[in-house]
């Protein structure tokens, strides 16, 4: 019956083939498996590949089958959603099937609790958004949201209109606009906001994008247009009185307007900015935080009253949250007046005054001080007094700054290590150039073959029997967890490694997790790489254990995921300068 079932799906493909041949040249979206004959050509390439690698009388034989059979009972119903191709890295298109929902919920909400590394995201990134079939037991709405959701609180604004361009109708699609169209705003780029209306199609029935595609309209002076949209807006019931009275002002057809901000929304709050004589507005600790942004962007937080201690205090809470640029807060504490007595005797003042004078006092005498250990020492106490107040996010990278504008030659010897420890290394990881290194097999110039794409084969295989014929020279030398890495990847990849080197007996002594094997062998290949991501977390690949390196480039190697074993390998081996 099994057999039957996929000689039906072959006949189901080849038929499918022949009738979009057969019809009109269209251009289609390769993902959309109701409209594309590539990716037909593709199931038929990765069922023949699953009953290759079947076996009678093994269970992942009939898991495979029941898959396919499965895959292809569902071919014209369900659509692709992501941004790349699984063939770029290594992936296919059922590196979900084998999975549970649970189990991809459960990793991805726990991936996103760690501030990944660079390295880590990479990998993360081309997984999730690789095109594919859904995981067992989840619906298309949820990974879906899982995908847009990731996007949208790691803003990442490329990647969301990639996902944009690559996949036509989806669901949640006008969420995805929303949030670009009010960055844009939030910005007081309107320019840029209006160019993401090209995004709403025929599909999406959203009141707030259908608004603010009109007011694009008249912000481009095409105010006909803009009222025919807006009768058809109208007549769809769509509209609010807010909008009508706001529209018809801005069209012409009334000259008042209400007077009145609303914040229900950041489209509602900028057209009351923009059509309010003499708008003024304060913000409190209950105004949206997109409004705070926008308010910033566009130079509209004010302190009427430097006196308004509660205010500057809301104003260090924003800051504090990323709300409003840090930098402001620094500037009201300058304008705090204080008499010249005060300033001078700051460091043992400043106690008898309320928290956002006690800083303000001591900022200012920072800023007076031309002594690099008065310096230091007013610095941190601005620190004791943003962490007692939890606000430590305001002040964390304006300490650093200042530190690293010092005099190193000038800092008392018994600071330089406390100096040091609150100084921010560079956030971005980068790789040194390469030095290679022939007395070490995983830095010799072998490596070229990972480092340096294009690489001649044949030139590789010479050099790895010159190289290892100088390292057999070297009674001492010791073969590292890295030369087993970088030697069992070349035999992977279909090197002669010279028969001396036992890697095989050698490899017996390092533990592979068996879990991770497992998923390997169970062809979960997009949880499997989720797993890579958890363990490298907030670590660079370079900075690992060469333990964990290896069982990593072990599994990857049985996984036959290439790519991502390519992005261990040059982060991790080579010597760098």
């Amino acid at each position: 019956m099994q057999l039957l079932s996929l000689n039906k799906t072959f006949s189901l493909i080849f038929l499918l083939i022949f009738t979009f041949e057969t019809q009109g040249e269209e251009t289609v979206d390769i993902w959309s498996k109701d409209k594309a004959t590539n990716i037909l050509d593709k199931k038929k390439i990765e069922a023949k590949e699953e009953i290759n690698s079947i076996e009678l009388g093994n269970n992942k034989s009939e898991q495979s089958i029941e898959v396919i059979e499965s895959i292809s009972d569902k071919t014209l119903e369900t659509k692709l959603y992501g941004i790349f191709d699984p063939d770029e890295n290594n992936f296919n298109l059922t590196m979900w099937s084998y999975s549970k929902a649970g189990d991809i919920k459960e990793i991805i909400s726990r991936i996103g609790k760690l501030k990944l590394s660079k390295s880590a995201e990479d990998i993360f990134i081309n997984t999730l958004f690789s095109h594919s079939y859904l995981p067992k037991d989840m619906s298309e709405k949820n990974f879906l949201d899982i995908k847009i959701n990731w996007l949208i609180k790691n803003k990442k604004d490329d990647l969301l209109e990639k996902f944009l361009n690559k996949n036509e109708n989806f669901y949640n699609k006008e969420k995805i606009i929303q949030y670009l169209v009010d960055k844009s705003i939030a910005k007081g780029n309107i320019k840029k906001g209006c160019e993401k209306v090209n995004f709403i199609n025929k599909e999406i029935k959203d009141s707030y994008l259908e608004k603010f595609k009109i007011y694009c309209l008249v912000f481009n002076n095409k105010k006909d247009q803009a009222q025919l949209l807006y009768g058809i807006l109208k007549e769809q019931n769509l509209s609010d009185d807010f909008f009508d009275d706001k529209i018809n002002y801005l069209i012409g057809i009334s000259d008042k307007t209400t007077q009145k901000i609303n914040e229900r929304n950041l489209l509602n709050f900028y057209l009351s900015s923009v059509t309010i004589d003499n708008f003024k507005f304060e913000p409190d600790k209950n105004t949206k935080k997109i409004i705070w942004e926008y308010l910033n962007s566009v130079n509209l937080i004010k302190i009427e009253n430097i006196e308004d201690i509660e205010k500057i205090k809301e104003l260090e809470i924003a800051a504090n949250q990323n709300i409003i640029d840090k930098s402001k807060i620094f500037d009201i504490y300058k304008k705090i007046s204080f008499d010249l007595n005060t300033l001078m005797n700051a460091d043992s003042l400043f106690q008898n005054f309320d928290t956002v004078r006690s800083r303000a006092v001591i900022y200012q005498k920072f800023l007076l001080s031309d002594n690099t250990e008065n310096k230091i020492k007013l610095l941190f106490i601005l620190k004791d007094s943003f962490k007692k107040e939890g606000l430590s996010n305001i002040y964390i990278e304006f300490m650093s700054n200042r530190l690293k504008e010092l005099d190193k030659s000038k800092i008392p010897k018994n600071y330089l290590e406390i100096v040091g420890k609150n100084i921010i290394s560079e956030t971005e990881y980068k790789l040194g150039k390469i030095k290679y290194d022939d007395k070490t097999l995983h830095r010799s110039r072998v490596i070229k073959y990972y480092t340096e794409p294009g690489a001649a084969k044949e030139k590789i295989q010479k050099d790895l029997i010159n190289v290892y014929k100088k390292i057999k020279r070297d009674k001492k030398y010791f073969f590292s967890a890295k030369d087993l890495v970088f030697v069992e990847s070349l035999a992977n990849d279909g090197f002669n490694i010279p028969k001396e080197i036992d890697y095989k007996t050698i490899a017996k002594k390092y533990n592979v997790p068996k879990n991770l094997l497992k998923l390997a062998d169970n062809n979960e290949t997009g949880f499997l790489a989720l797993k890579f991501v958890e363990i490298i977390g907030e670590d660079e690949i370079s900075t690992l254990d060469p333990e964990t390196i290896y069982f990593i480039t072990y599994i990857l190697n049985r996984a036959k995921l290439i790519k991502f074993r390519n992005q261990v390998i040059i982060s991790a081996l080579p010597l760098r300068s």
